[in-house]
């Protein structure tokens, strides 16, 4: 008998789909490997902005308390030296620094909020768009995998069935071909083979039809959901390029945004530098330091050829014991050179500076008398203030009681009188000082005229009977005692030598008193005699009598040595 069933072949198809699979998830294996590089890139840019935040904070703080640590203390001696150009020079200098850190937080402030936190809130999306990504990666993956197994299964099946149907079919034949097989058991292995041949003819049905079906899903796996993930992963992914590309851009921007107010600060430093102005701050030094002392004159020439006659006229003596006032009761023993530098009293003061030289005993005196008005001037503020808190309270009693304030009034009175006192009385020393002084332009001779109508008494009087303004003592009593308390100290510092000769004599311009070791008081308009000439110091050297002799401000003095032969020399 020949055959009734086709001979089954096997599809080769199949053979294709196994490597695409794998293919395809090698590719999402290299894609999720790429983008999490791509997030850690973005996070180590992030660390390297904060990182460099940080360090500008640093940098700032450490510019401020490096300004900070040389501005001049307040109400201290360095912030008196601020009045030199070169010194505000350098008070502006440390300001434009302090502004120029101040640029340097708004850096970091500005990298902080345009980048670090942007961009760490960016990955955060990322991180999040990125797992979705993969996740429908995932799915599709898995989708057609699962296809596959399908297909695999029904093929397999298919397979099965042809070698059974074959199997069957061969069967049948030999039974067909066997002359010794009873008709019933051919047709029994016909019909099985018929069967076989019917269940492979389903099996290839159903494995046709698994075929078609994952080659549609194979077609959308590879052609639209593939394509599409693959798709928002690389727009993820240049997405994230783009930023960290704007984010770099951000960052010069932030520091070319402070470059015009840190060249403002640079050119405050070279502006203040350009003000600096050596002429004024050398005037200003002079202003300072200067005594009001005249320059001594020429030393005269000693001729010891011939012997020297100096005389002394027995009017100038007489006169000298006639016209002064004042008693002194100052000793001294000393015959050699004195050293009027050496201070003995090294406690301070006194209160009227006479221990000055009359320039710079002024303007203590004027900067007194500027203080004093400065307090007053608060305490008046202060009256007022009280005064209208009392009438508030009249009017509204509720708010508090009149009478509590009268106490304080009292006080702040009392407070502006004595201060009015002492303004009286160091107005009246600078009266003294600047009718002393050689004429001067107005500039120079400053006054304050607030309380000038009871300063004139005062101003007009002798500086030996002058009385204080307060009264409570006078300049003669005052100078008789410091001469009597020091004439006990000089008594033993002398050695008894040969006195020194006189060369002429000398009349006080003004009273001196003497604090100073070496130094001789003296008053207004007495006769002294001349033992030594200025030597350049600004110091005469005068005697009173055989015991009393020291050195005076040759500025105090008028010297008129013997032998005239450079006529009178005035010292001024």
């Amino acid at each position: 008998m020949g055959s009734c069933l086709p001979k089954l072949v096997l599809p080769m198809e199949w053979s294709i789909y196994t490597t695409p699979v794998e293919r395809s998830q090698d590719q999402f294996d290299n894609l999720e490997k790429h983008t999490q590089w791509g997030i850690d890139i973005l996070e180590k840019y992030i660390k390297f902005v904060k990182e460099r935040t940080e360090i500008e904070i640093s940098y700032a703080k450490q510019l401020r308390n490096l300004s900070k640590k040389y501005q001049p203390k307040k109400n201290s001696k360095e912030e008196e030296e601020y009045k030199y150009t070169s010194c505000k020079a350098f008070i502006s200098t440390l300001n434009e620094m302090n502004d120029y850190a101040g640029q340097h937080e708004v850096i970091s402030e500005n990298m902080t909020s345009h980048i670090t936190v942007e961009l760490t809130r960016y990955v955060q999306e990322l991180k999040q768009e990125r797992k979705s990504h993969f996740h429908d990666g995932r799915k599709a993956q898995q989708h057609i995998e699962t296809c596959w197994k399908q297909l695999e299964s029904s093929k397999r099946r298919f397979e099965r069935d042809c070698k059974e149907a074959d199997r069957a079919q061969q069967y049948f034949e030999k039974m067909d071909a066997d002359i010794n097989v009873t008709k019933a058991d051919v047709e029994k292995a016909r019909q099985q083979a018929q069967l076989r041949h019917q269940m492979a003819e389903d099996s290839k049905a159903d494995y046709s039809s698994t075929l078609q079906k994952f080659n549609h899903e194979q077609h959308e796996h590879y052609y639209t959901h593939i394509p599409s993930i693959f798709q928002k992963i690389q727009e993820m992914e240049e997405k994230r390029i783009v930023r960290i590309g704007e984010s770099m851009k951000t960052y010069a921007e932030v520091d070319r945004q402070v470059i015009p107010i840190i060249g403002k600060c640079l050119d405050g430093i070279a502006k203040a530098a350009e003000s600096i102005d050596q002429k004024n701050d050398s005037q200003l030094v002079i202003e300072a330091y200067k005594s009001g002392f005249e320059p001594p004159g020429d030393i005269e020439f000693e001729d010891y050829t011939q012997p020297m006659k100096r005389t002394i006229s027995e009017t100038s003596l007489s006169n000298s014991k006639g016209d002064s006032k004042t008693e002194l009761k100052f000793a001294s023993k000393s015959k050699g050179k004195l050293w009027p530098f050496i201070k003995k009293n090294k406690g301070a003061g006194p209160e009227d500076f006479s221990h000055l030289p009359p320039e710079q005993r002024r303007k203590k005196l004027q900067q007194k008398v500027d203080e004093l008005n400065k307090e007053i001037q608060k305490e008046t503020d202060q009256r007022d203030a009280i005064t209208k808190m009392k009438d508030v309270y009249i009017k509204n009693p509720q708010m508090g009681d009149p009478g509590s304030l009268d106490h304080k009034l009292i006080e702040v009175g009392q407070n502006i009188e004595k201060l009015r006192l002492e303004v009286q009385k160091f107005e009246a020393w600078l009266t003294e000082v600047e009718g002393r002084l050689p004429v001067r332009g107005d500039q120079a001779r400053r006054q304050s005229g607030m309380y000038e109508a009871q300063t004139t008494p005062s101003v007009n009087n002798c500086a030996q009977d002058r009385e204080s303004p307060d009264g409570s003592y006078t300049e003669e009593q005052s100078q008789e005692n410091e001469l009597k308390m020091m004439a006990t100290d000089f008594d033993d510092e002398f050695d008894d030598e040969e006195p020194l000769p006189t060369i002429g004599t000398c009349k006080a311009l003004y009273t001196f008193e003497g604090q100073n070791e070496g130094t001789i008081s003296i008053a207004e308009g007495e006769i002294l005699y001349v033992i030594e000439e200025d030597k350049g110091d600004g110091w005469t050297r005068i005697r009173r009598n055989e015991d009393e002799e020291g050195y005076v401000p040759t500025s105090y003095v008028e010297v008129y040595l013997d032998k005239n032969a450079k006529g009178a020399m005035t010292y001024i």
